[in-house]
């Protein structure tokens, strides 16, 4: 049984003692199969160091031994899993380091930089022993907000499979029958399917006429703007495919991309629905429904990926660097590089750009700085994290004080509505 942040037995300081109680901290390097487990004392010495099975069994070993030293603390390179489930649930301080990070530290301790993973669990360990200023308790989120991440997550990855397959789709036309990839906007849109399963081939199409394509059109409820004349035209207006038995040996091909997208669509749609009443359930959803053009699955995405623990995040800064919406700066000497954050939570950060993205369309402020970036010579990705990183601002004291976006309250959108009604009052 997980523990929520509410649990009394819990604590959601993020802040780590001075001191590890009984001086004892552990490094646990997870894998697929099995996970290395080290433990180490005050003066860094090794005093244990075990491999144990991904299993049932392997993870209640791994609690009975650090129970039995005396060991309450360790560090592990991700922040969900069952493994983290048990450690957890044997209430157990767990610190999560980056793989990035220990991909760095190998070098402190004078190490060729190979993976090894008896050796990152001592690295683990020992940066829990003393990096402790800079590193933070991993809280665990609400179930509610796990489930919705989960969800959300398996939604996009379903997402970008049925976007592989209708390109696919699209390639293979481009060779079997050229007009049905051009035919409508989006080669798997619910037209676009019907079509390319009633007509197949180059041979079925031959068939139709633009009275016939009105009329197929009219059956098949599209509700397009272009006339069954236009479309006829550009069925002509494409290079023909075969006709003869290779394009009935293609269509099969066809068929079984058309069924594929078809399944694909079904679950999302479905994961959707889930996902709607997930969102409408948990105690945040008024906060992030309420942003402009935010939806139910772009406000979705962002509680999923924020999550609901504040004391993760203590300052929109570290919200916005974790979303790898913040420049980072190196500098040394008189040399300073301003350049794009590659570490990063990529997932935040997806659902962070989504939203901004398309939030000027509906907010002047947004649309405004967006403007601006562009204006100072910003690409449109580098703009759209320039704005990502002052919406994570607004956002983060709505979701600190669990309350809903207010554009009346909202003083940088108010003075651009200013400004626009000067400018509109001077030119009148």
């Amino acid at each position: 049984m997980k523990h929520a942040p509410n649990d009394p037995t819990l604590t959601t300081d993020t802040t780590l003692p001075k001191r590890p109680p009984g001086g004892l901290t552990a490094g646990l390097d997870w894998a697929k199969d099995d996970h290395v487990v080290c433990v180490l004392d005050a003066d860094g010495e090794v005093i244990d160091r075990f491999t144990v099975t991904h299993s049932r069994t392997g993870l209640s070993k791994v609690i009975g031994r650090l129970d039995k030293l005396g060991c309450r603390e360790i560090a592990i390179e991700r922040p969900d899993g069952p493994v983290v489930d048990a450690l957890l649930d044997a209430l157990l301080t767990v610190v999560v380091i980056n793989p990035n990070t220990v991909k760095n530290l190998r070098s402190r301790y004078g190490s060729a930089g190979n993976k090894d993973d008896r050796f990152d669990a001592y690295v683990l360990a020992d940066t829990l022993r003393t990096d402790r200023a800079r590193l933070r308790v991993l809280v665990p989120d609400s179930p509610a907000t796990l489930t919705l991440r989960a969800t959300c997550r398996a939604r996009k990855d379903l997402v970008n499979t049925r976007v592989a397959v209708a390109n696919q789709l699209r390639a293979h036309l481009q060779n079997a029958f050229p007009a049905g990839a051009v035919l409508f906007a989006a080669v798997d849109s619910t037209i676009s399917l019907d079509f390319l399963t009633r007509f197949t081939h180059q041979g079925l199409a031959d068939w139709l006429s633009p009275k016939r394509m009105a009329h197929w059109l009219r059956a098949a409820g599209y509700c397009g703007r272009t006339s069954a004349e236009d479309m006829h035209a550009r069925l002509l207006a494409a290079p023909r495919g075969p006709a003869d038995d290779e394009g009935l040996a293609r269509a099969h091909i066809t068929l079984a991309y058309l069924a594929t997208l078809r399944a694909l669509k079904e679950q999302i749609s479905a994961l959707e629905a889930q996902i709607s009443q997930q969102l409408a359930a948990h105690p945040d959803n008024n906060t992030f429904t309420s942003l402009p053009r935010s939806g139910t699955v772009r406000a979705a995405r962002l509680l999923a990926e924020i999550g609901d623990c504040r004391a993760r995040f203590p300052t929109p800064e570290s919200l916005a660097c974790l979303a790898g919406v913040a420049p980072s700066t190196r500098a040394s000497g008189k040399s300073r590089h301003v350049g794009f954050r590659w570490s990063c939570d990529k997932q935040l950060r997806d659902a962070v750009t989504d939203f901004a993205g398309d939030s000027r369309r509906a907010n002047p402020w947004a649309q405004d700085l967006y403007a601006q970036a562009r204006h100072r010579g910003h690409d449109h990705a580098h703009a759209v994290r320039i704005l990502s990183r002052a919406w994570l601002y607004v956002i983060w004291h709505c979701w600190q004080n669990s309350t809903a976006y207010d554009p009346a309250q909202h003083n940088g959108l108010q003075r651009v509505l200013a400004n626009q009604n000067k400018i509109n009052m001077e030119a009148a």
